[in-house]
């Protein structure tokens, strides 16, 4: 009798055991999306767009272990729990270090958006000097259109700049100074070709 009651005993801790891993960890799930939703309202997204879908992939992969165990007989969701927790403290992580990737945002912004300014001065510098021959005047005007097109992109990176989305300011400033290079470099050539400098 003794021994029938250690047997049942051990039988009730090990089901014990295997109810605890076999039940579905909904609140866990629930736990990491939330955190991803608030590390993407704080700005994850603009700022830290390759974290984010890194979380998004572990969350996804924690959920196939998840459908992985639900498939079977005894459920074991120790590793889904696992790999839950391991998404939600990387998400913690990541909005702890926003404000951080958002200021380098804004550095990166800014600079860009100077760079630019300093290539759109130089290239209108040089349109002042551009030859103004016959041949030439046509291209001079197409020029200087580009050149005003540059010009409209810089005030659209101020604004971008004004509603702190650094990422595509920066974008827009980078462009727009390749722009700028690609005016002044035509120009020197012409003035090259005329012989002026």
């Amino acid at each position: 009798m003794k021994k029938y009651m250690k047997y049942m005993a051990l039988a009730l801790v090990a089901m014990a055991i295997l109810a605890g891993c076999g039940k579905q960890p909904t609140a866990e799930i629930d736990a990491v999306k939330a955190a991803i939703d608030v590390a993407v309202a704080e700005g994850a997204a603009k700022y830290a767009a390759e974290d984010v879908k890194l979380l998004n992939d572990g969350l996804t992969a924690a959920m196939d272990e998840v459908k992985v165990q639900d498939g079977k007989f005894f459920k074991n969701y120790g590793k889904a729990t696992e790999m839950l927790a391991k998404v939600k403290a990387d998400a913690e992580t990541l909005k702890t270090a926003l404000p951080e990737k958002k200021e380098q945002a804004k550095t990166s912004a800014l600079s860009a958006q100077e760079e630019a300014k300093k290539a759109v001065a130089e290239a209108a510098g040089l349109l002042k000097k551009a030859p103004k021959g016959k041949g030439t005047r046509a291209d001079v005007e197409a020029l200087k259109a580009d050149l005003k097109g540059v010009e409209d992109a810089l005030v659209e990176v101020q604004g971008l700049i004004d509603t702190e989305d650094y990422v595509a300011a920066a974008d827009k400033a980078n462009a727009a100074k390749e722009k700028a290079a690609g005016i002044s470099a035509d120009v020197t050539q012409a003035l090259e070709k005329t012989g002026k400098k």
